[in-house]
């Protein structure tokens, strides 16, 4: 037996023993909390939750070439969320305005993950990482807001003055100014879920020899058996998401305080 088999052996026969501890529990005791009555809290506020149909066809290259396709993994990321009002109204005398329309710009990527079986008998499996881009808006009206977006624009007032030893001409060298400036909480956006439906193929048929007027793509080579190095995908995505804000809301009040 070399040393390798008696090392082997050896290890076999060892006992596997671990270093454990036994946990001393503690007391647990409630305490009793100090409350305020209806307070008032700073917190995010759903604005909308909307479900945005995001259509997209994307070709990607696999390289080396594919002749089956086993698994596509898929997430999305949102790189921009932005609301743009169009549409508000005064609330009462507060200097804030209510949003009632608005328009959601979305701008992200699918994150795919694709694995492939090449050519090769009893070959690796690739794998290939594919971001598809989509960008568009939705119109946000006054029934689609569970809460409404609010903010507050600065305004700026400037007094001119007459010139004392000509009254005929005014002093460009002399103004008053008032600023008042607010600084809102930016709207934004998390994600809650994605639905995917889709159909990925190759851009060449190898079944049908048959030219639709389109002819066959280059990367079609029908000198392999059913190889293909381009995939072309038609997605339907569903995404569902959040629009907050942090605003002021008196909690256990019927009015909404505020921000």
């Amino acid at each position: 037996m070399t040393n390798e088999e008696n090392y082997y052996s050896d290890d076999h026969h060892k006992d596997c023993k671990v270093k454990s501890e036994t946990q001393t529990p503690f007391s647990d005791t409630p305490a009793a909390p100090v409350l305020t009555n209806n307070p008032i809290v700073k917190i995010p506020v759903v604005l909308a939750e909307r479900t945005l149909q995001i259509v997209v066809e994307a070709n990607i290259p696999l390289c080396p070439p594919a002749v089956e396709i086993k698994r596509v993994l898929k997430d999305v990321f949102l790189q921009q969320c932005k609301l743009v009002p169009v549409e508000y109204e005064p609330i009462n005398e507060t200097g804030y305005w209510r949003v009632t329309r608005a328009k959601l710009f979305v701008e992200g990527f699918i994150r795919k993950n694709i694995e492939y079986a090449a050519k090769d008998c009893n070959g690796v499996i690739y794998d290939k990482i594919a971001k598809v881009r989509f960008s568009g808006f939705a119109d946000l009206t006054a029934g689609d807001f569970l809460s409404n977006p609010i903010l507050a624009f600065t305004s700026e007032n400037k007094a001119r003055f007459i010139n004392p030893k000509n009254t005929d001409v005014p002093r460009l060298d002399k103004f008053f100014f008032e600023n008042n400036v607010f600084y809102n909480e930016q709207p934004y956006c998390e994600l809650i879920s994605a639905e995917f439906y889709e159909l990925d193929f190759s851009p060449c048929d190898h079944d049908d020899d048959y030219d639709y007027g389109h002819g066959h793509d280059d990367s079609c080579d029908k000198n392999h058996e059913k190889e293909f190095d381009k995939l072309r995908e038609k997605i339907v995505l569903d995404l569902t998401l959040k629009v907050l804000q942090t605003q002021q809301v008196r909690v256990g009040g019927s009015g909404q305080s505020r921000c």
